[in-house]
């Protein structure tokens, strides 16, 4: 089977009801997304942090996968694919995607504050202060904050360079390092980007210019002739 490798963004869970990360509104309105998510937020205000992630925890979990998410599960019957995404929810995983790769963390996963490799699964939707790994150090949001690098980009890209398919679906990639992932993709493969803005694109892409959920269903019919 031909390797298609997906790189998703927040416009598909955005379809199952999950706000982006600025537009959370309500009480964090008044507050800058740098004082949510920074080690400089957790060393001032963890307990802030944690209910601001709690929040986000609690909607995830009564999100539903939709038909974008179930569409790329669906595609694994005729592809290899591998998924890279920006989001930290877990839809993907939830629509039956079997090989994902968080960029960005997993917002349904604690890490410790001083090993970064002691990674846990939170039951539930809360994580608390004093809630604390084996070695007893407090646990925090398994998510890669401003300021912190993207330890996942070089496994990234070396997916994206082995790509026979690329599809760019529910993000413009403006922001870096992941928008450079799209330049590790090898010449001459077919590249989609489904988003129903317009844009700039090289030559090469094929602009699907719809939501994430019809988007796929028009992928679907394009990917028909490459199987």
């Amino acid at each position: 089977m031909k390797k298609l490798v997906v790189i998703s963004g927040s416009g598909i869970s955005a379809e199952s009801g999950i706000q982006t990360f600025r537009g959370m509104g309500g009480l964090w309105e008044q507050y800058d997304v740098t004082e949510l998510a920074s080690p400089e937020a957790w060393r001032k205000n963890p307990e802030l942090v944690l209910r601001f992630y709690n929040e986000r925890r609690k909607k995830v979990i009564e999100a539903k996968p939709n038909a974008g998410h179930l569409g790329l599960a669906d595609l694994e019957k005729h592809f290899d694919v591998k998924i890279i995404t920006q989001n930290v929810d877990d839809l993907h995983e939830r629509a039956g995607s079997t090989s994902i790769l968080h960029l960005h963390g997993e917002i349904r996963k604690s890490r410790s504050t001083k090993n970064p490799s002691q990674i846990f699964k939170i039951e539930g939707w809360e994580l608390k202060a004093g809630d604390k790994c084996p070695e007893g150090s407090q646990l925090r949001p398994h998510i890669v904050w401003f300021g912190e690098p993207v330890v996942e980009i070089e496994n990234a890209a070396r997916l994206v360079s082995k790509a026979e398919i690329l599809l760019i679906i529910g993000t413009s990639l403006q922001v870096y390092p992941a928008a450079g992932l799209r330049n590790y993709a090898p010449d001459g493969i077919p590249k989609f980007i489904i988003d129903p803005e317009e844009m700039y694109l090289p030559a090469d892409y094929i602009h699907i210019k719809e939501g994430a959920v019809k988007g796929i269903e028009i992928l679907k019919q394009k990917l028909a002739k490459l199987i």
